[in-house]
C-alpha cells in the first residue's frame, strides 16, 4: 500500500473514531450503573456491570489509538511503519473489542449485517441510552473493520517475510 493510502487511512480511521469516542463519552459521563438498573434484579446488575465495562474498555482503545494516528499524522515525515502498526492496532484492539466485547452484552449478527437491519443483537433488552450507544456508534466500527481488513491478517505477513528477508 502506498503511503500516501496509508495517511489516507490513518486520517479517516482517526476521524471515525474521534466520532465514536464523542458518543461513548456523552453517554459514559451520563449514565452509571444507578441509571441503568431498573430493578434490584441481580442478573440486571451484573449485566450493566459487563456493559459498561467493555465500553469503557472500548473507550479506552479507541482513545489510545486515535492519539497514536494523531502522531503518526501529525509528524513531520510520514513514517510508514509506524503507521502501519498504529492501523493493526486498531483493527486488533479496537474493532476486536467492540464485536467481540468481553462480557458479550451484545453481539453482532452476521445474517442481518447486509439487510439494512441493526446487526446488533443484545443478550438482554437494555434500557434505550445503553441501546442507542452501541447502535450509533455501529456504523463507525463498521466502517474502520472494513476499511482495515486489510491489516486482519496481510500486515503480519508482510512483515514476517520482511523479517525473513532482513535475516537472509
Amino acid at each position: 500500500m502506498s503511503a500516501a493510502s496509508v495517511q489516507k487511512l490513518c486520517e479517516s480511521t482517526r476521524d471515525k473514531l474521534k466520532s465514536a469516542i464523542d458518543v461513548m463519552e456523552q453517554f459514559l459521563n451520563k449514565n452509571a450503573l444507578p441509571q441503568l438498573v431498573t430493578g434490584q434484579d441481580e442478573e440486571e446488575v451484573q449485566y450493566y456491570q459487563g456493559f459498561l465495562t467493555d465500553l469503557r474498555h472500548l473507550l479506552v482503545f479507541s482513545e489510545v489509538s486515535y492519539e497514536k494516528l494523531g502522531v503518526a499524522l501529525r509528524r513531520a515525515a510520514f513514517n510508514e511503519e509506524f503507521a502501519e502498526k498504529a492501523l493493526y492496532n486498531v483493527y486488533h484492539h479496537v474493532v476486536n473489542s467492540f464485536f467481540y466485547p468481553k462480557n458479550e452484552s451484545y453481539s453482532e449478527d452476521g445474517r442481518y449485517a447486509y439487510t439494512g437491519q441493526d446487526a446488533i443483537r443484545f443478550r438482554r433488552q437494555p434500557v434505550q441510552d445503553a441501546k442507542q450507544v452501541i447502535l450509533d456508534i455501529t456504523r463507525n466500527f463498521e466502517e474502520i473493520r472494513d476499511e482495515l481488513s486489510y491489516y486482519e491478517s496481510d500486515y503480519l505477513t508482510q512483515r514476517r517475510m520482511q523479517s525473513q528477508r532482513n535475516h537472509a
